[in-house]
């Protein structure tokens, strides 16, 4: 597996463990309620596992499954790739930040960055989906 869908697959399984613990947390709490305030924190957990831990890891499984390419660099533009993860993990950050700190704002932004990490993904790895021939 190359380095980068190690990054990838690494970081999703980071934010796969948070977002199941907060998700725990959230189930108890509506059972016991020991901290009405913890619901708050119920879109945190949906970004870490739908953005954090599914796109991710589908991202870095794709980096390493597309084909290689015959002639330059093997899996072609690497570091748009690389601008990819960090634009990713930025937004990621910058929406649960808005969540966390209450800074209004930093929503835009993170899913801007998202956006841009998609982006920069398709930008980086276009010329390697073909067809066989």
């Amino acid at each position: 597996m190359p380095r980068l869908s190690c990054w990838f697959v690494r970081a999703s399984l980071v934010y796969l463990a948070v977002g199941f613990t907060l998700g725990a947390l959230l189930l108890a709490n509506k059972g016991l309620n020991f901290y009405p305030l913890l619901w708050i924190d119920l879109p945190v957990h949906m970004e870490m596992l739908l953005v954090g831990w599914l796109v991710q890891l589908a991202i870095g499984v794709a980096f390493w499954i597309l084909p290689r390419l015959p002639q330059g660099p093997p899996r072609g533009n690497e570091t748009l790739v690389w601008l990819a993860f960090a634009l990713l993990n930025l937004g990621v950050g910058l929406v649960i930040a808005q969540t966390v700190l209450g800074v209004q704002g930093l929503a835009w932004a993170g899913r801007a960055s998202e956006i841009g990490g998609v982006l920069a993904f398709v930008a980086g790895t276009w010329q390697r989906i073909r067809p066989f021939a």
